[in-house]
């Protein structure tokens, strides 16, 4: 049956969110429901098949309830807007916009038809070595300047937005925070552990800011432990993070390399200028801090072998 970790957009996941009172829909929209895949906020989402092709496609739900429920909807409208215009393998393409509306053009409710994707977020399953990490970050950031060439800011990078399957292919979902490069938003929206300052200080959103975002998942993964940000902290007029004072992930755990352990802490920097440019110099960096770790891994592995030969003889 299908991974109930496909669409890690979802807070909860498996069948055992469908209860009586809330059952799993036959069809929506005229696709044919055939598997729960999660739940986030506000919204929950579904396997699908197409009513002709029958092809199984993602569908994300929404119901309104209340006015401010209409967020939702609005967030629906925005990952389709985005999403409809990707082409990068590493970024989940959205293929449809579904709306229903009453007599009085009320929504009542939404669905976005989205490619479908079977693989499990970082948050549920890390790769298992720190090469095969850099990895998945050298994709993630591949995907990321793909947006970015459209002009587009994620805005809400975090681990469980990053699928990957079991051949390390790397899927980055979640589109509905995404938004114009330069725009100032005129709430904070971001994932707690994950935001940067800029979001949280209402300030233009920018490259950087993924940059940051990335960084803190960088550092999640390579920790074990979550980023202290600007929103966790103490918050007043005067509230500040000293870049200095944060423990690097080389502190963390000593098999992180210093380069990489350097990288991290660059893009985590709280004035978005000092942090790396953008998506091409985070590709490059890790792709050269990845190149060595297989070097100096396989010159390990022949001073190992060779060792053990002259134990023979």
């Amino acid at each position: 049956m299908f991974l109930t970790a496909i669409t890690q957009s979802s807070s909860t996941t498996g069948s055992h969110a469908e209860t009586e009172s809330n059952p799993m829909p036959k069809t929506l929209f005229g696709y044919e429901v055939v598997d729960f895949l999660g739940e986030g906020a506000g919204s929950r989402i579904f396997a699908a098949a197409h009513p002709t092709s029958k092809q199984i496609y993602a569908l994300k739900y929404v119901v309104p309830k209340t006015e401010k429920d209409l967020r939702f909807v609005e967030q629906l409208e925005a990952e389709y807007e985005v999403g409809r215009q990707v082409t990068h393998n590493g970024l989940r393409r959205s293929l449809e916009m579904k709306v229903s509306r009453s007599l009085f053009r009320k929504v009542t409710e939404a669905g976005l038809v989205m490619e479908l994707f079977d693989g499990m977020s970082m948050e549920r399953r890390l790769p298992p070595t720190v090469p095969a990490l850099v990895e998945v970050f050298i994709k993630t950031a591949d995907a990321l300047g793909a947006l970015h060439a459209l002009g587009y800011v994620h805005c809400d990078l975090k681990p469980n937005n990053i699928l990957v399957d079991v051949a390390r292919n790397v899927k980055v979902i979640d589109l509905g925070q995404a938004c114009k490069a330069g725009i100032a938003k005129s709430r904070i929206q971001g994932t707690p552990d994950y935001i940067s300052p800029e979001q949280v200080k209402l300030l233009p959103v920018t490259v950087q800011t993924d940059v940051f975002n990335l960084g803190a998942t960088m550092y999640w993964a390579l920790c074990g432990q979550k980023l202290p940000t600007l929103f966790n902290i103490k918050k007043g007029e005067n509230s500040f993070l000293v870049d200095t004072a944060i423990t690097t992930p080389r502190d963390c755990n000593p098999q992180v390399p210093e380069q990489l352990s350097n990288l991290v802490m660059e893009c985590v920097r709280t004035n978005p200028t000092r942090r790396p440019a953008d998506m091409v110099e985070m590709s490059r960096r890790l792709e050269i801090i990845l190149h060595v770790m297989r070097k100096q891994q396989a010159a390990s592995n022949g001073s190992s072998g060779g060792r053990r030969a002259m134990q023979r003889a």
